[in-house]
């Protein structure tokens, strides 16, 4: 007993540093982006950091501590309406934000655009930010500030996570008009529509998958492929040909992108004139009687 109390403690402790070290990979990739590439383009693109940037041209404080006030007052509010495990860990990742900022602002100085394109830098912001948002939100995490409110907008309006962002950026995006150029500001607005849109593609297709559909003379062996090798369900419909009414069976089953290919490469090996239709599905939902 003792034996697999102690194997499960090192389990759940090599889990939680496992955890860790991919939350702290993340807001990395995600100060890299904003400090990088947001900043130098001078635009307000649907985060937290992009509101600080306008309020750091009227307060006296650097974009790192701005960002921390800004993370405090919405975390406490995602604490409340998003659970424990959310909480905690955008807690450690709302902390851990404005100390990579501040370990940029030290190391890199007056950093300058590494594009000398406003455009390209958004562009650029985008794509990399984009990451590192798709692997906090499938952690159950966010790096604090918007992502916040989206997360809200996600579990109590049922929005699309990409869609939230949008939206909620939308008005930090209309904020940099109080300091900046028309362009800046159009800018600003399309680089956060185009966010939510890029974060949406990162974040349902690492979870994308597929409804096969297939009805094969050798169905017992292919259901024993779906349940053996590829340790997936499956279930049987009977189906009848409307041209001449015979019945057979049809095997349904839902797999992910590596499972469809070995499950491709099996009916095209074991039966060619298989007759098989795929779906494909974002979602799937589960609740087990209780």
């Amino acid at each position: 007993m003792g034996y697999k109390f102690m194997e499960k403690k090192k389990l759940n402790y090599k889990e939680f540093i496992k955890e860790t070290i991919i939350l702290t990979v993340a807001v990395a990739i995600i100060a890299s982006a904003v400090y990088f590439f947001l900043v130098p383009s001078q635009t307000s693109v649907s985060s937290i950091s992009g509101l600080g940037i306008v309020l750091s041209n009227f307060v006296p404080l650097s974009l790192s501590a701005i960002t921390m006030i800004l993370n405090v007052i919405l975390l406490i509010i995602g604490f409340l309406t998003c659970g424990k495990e959310f909480g905690m860990k955008t807690v450690y990742t709302s902390i851990l934000l404005p100390l990579f900022l501040g370990l940029f602002e030290k190391i890199f100085p007056d950093f300058g655009s590494m594009t000398n394109s406003q455009e390209l830098d958004v562009i650029c912001y985008i794509l990399v930010v984009s990451v590192g948002l798709s692997i906090l939100f499938n952690r159950n995490a966010s790096s604090g500030g918007l992502d916040i409110v989206a997360k809200i907008m996600n579990k109590y309006l049922h929005m699309d996570l990409g869609k939230a962002m949008s939206l909620s950026g939308m008005c930090v995006a209309l904020s940099s008009a109080l300091i900046y150029d028309k362009k800046t500001v159009i800018l600003s607005i399309l680089g956060t529509y185009f966010n939510g849109i890029v974060l949406d593609h990162f974040i349902f297709g690492q979870n994308i998958k597929r409804r096969v559909c297939i009805i094969t003379k050798k169905e017992e062996q292919l259901r024993k492929f779906i349940i053996e090798n590829l340790h997936s369900g499956a279930t049987v419909y009977e189906a009848i040909g409307a041209y001449n009414m015979e019945k057979r069976n049809e095997i349904i089953t839902i797999v992910d992108k590596s499972e469809y290919q070995r499950l491709m490469n099996y009916i095209n090996q074991e039966d060619p004139d298989a007759f098989i239709t795929v779906y494909t599905v974002s979602d799937m939902r589960y609740k087990p009687k209780i």
